[in-house]
């Protein structure tokens, strides 16, 4: 047990110094480009500050990366000060001696995906209100009450409401629109039984009218025939811009934003890929530190030392891209969305155990 916390604490340590590195380095990159847009008043503080909220989903995507090469450096330390053959000469093979690393990479994903993913979401909310557009708006929400959308520009705006959206995301069923000045007084109120989004106009059917200014508005419903249509600025890809990257919304809300999606009628096989690769990410790290120990859990005598880490670097980087390329492949529906997540990780942990038991016992 006290040879386990041992090497648990010198992977924690590894990671942490290599974590801190990539982190700082990603954080000066972005405070020198936020430099060129700083406004008067702004300093090299608020720089800092911006570049903190746009790099924290960077450095959580990295993590499969930063814990390949904390590996490198725990692994060939060990190596070079002789304690994987004191420990092998102690009776423990191996494999035995990775049980350490291994839960400590899940111990870390765990973690990342519990704690540091909200974090990451948080910013990342964070920086786009700090340098949204103040022009024209478009805002998208999904609710459990249905699907909410607001347009229009400084004169005037508009808020939205349906109960329902067909597939291809143009048309939707029980639909309110509610109308305000610039000043936030409500100006008129429409509701209809179905709405579609055409070329720069909603196409209304069994609509009604209710001018809010009127004495007595409720009085004043002027139905509206079928084929009116209103003016509007919204389109298919602003509309699926609106729904945002799955990376922003949290961990721990994703499931009731899936099943929201769904029952409004839109896809939401983006955010179950992601879901599943957010699961999947103990293991990612995981199959880091066993492909890593592959070919660099080797004494430093018996030379070639940096060939072995240069491939075992190779190898995390190949199966980091084959990790994101499979997440593509899910989100465009090629493969189910388990398959996405899960394939790459499971296949290169089978991969690396049988190079282990190979190298431990011929």
């Amino acid at each position: 047990m006290t040879l386990f916390r041992y090497f648990l604490q010198r992977f924690f340590g590894g990671f942490l110094r290599v974590f801190a590195i990539f982190a700082g380095i990603l954080i000066m990159v972005g405070t020198i480009d936020q430099l060129s847009s700083l406004r008067a008043g702004q300093g090299m503080s608020h720089a800092f500050y911006m570049a903190v909220l746009d790099q924290t989903r960077g450095i959580f995507t990295i993590l499969p990366l930063v814990t390949a090469i904390a590996s490198v450096s725990v692994f060939v330390g060990l190596a070079r000060t002789s304690e994987l053959v004191v420990v092998r000469a102690a009776g423990r093979s191996g494999l035995q001696f990775l049980i350490a690393p291994v839960s400590g990479a899940l111990i870390i994903g765990a973690l990342a995906v519990a704690i540091f993913d909200p974090i990451a979401a948080a910013t990342g909310k964070l920086y786009r209100l700090e340098t949204r557009n103040q022009g024209n708006s478009t805002v998208f929400s999904v609710t459990g009450g249905g699907v909410w959308l607001r347009q229009g520009d400084g004169a005037a705006q508009s808020v939205i409401k349906a109960a329902q959206v067909s597939n291809d995301g143009l048309t939707y069923q029980d639909v309110s629109f509610f109308t305000f000045d610039e000043n936030g007084t409500p100006v008129s109120r429409i509701e209809a039984k179905t709405a579609h989004l055409g070329d720069k106009a909603w196409e209304l059917t069994g609509a009604w009218r209710w001018d809010l200014q009127a004495k007595n508005p409720a009085m004043g419903a002027l139905q509206l025939p079928d084929g009116t249509q209103l003016a509007t600025d919204l389109n298919i890809e602003k509309l699926t811009r609106g729904f945002g990257a799955p990376s922003d919304i949290s961990f721990w809300a994703l499931p009731s934003y899936i099943e929201d999606l769904e029952n409004s009628g839109f896809s939401a096989r983006s955010y179950r890929v992601w879901l599943q690769m957010e699961l999947a990410l103990p293991l990612t790290l995981a199959v880091m530190v066993l492909i890593v120990a592959g070919f660099t859990m080797r004494h430093a005598r018996s030379g070639k030392t940096g060939q072995m880490v240069i491939y075992a670097l190779m190898a995390a980087f190949a199966i980091f891209f084959l990790r994101n390329f499979a997440q593509v492949l899910g989100q465009n529906g090629q493969i189910p969305a388990f398959l996405a997540a899960w394939g790459a990780p499971i296949a290169a942990a089978l991969l690396a155990i049988s190079l282990l038991l190979h190298l431990e016992d011929g």
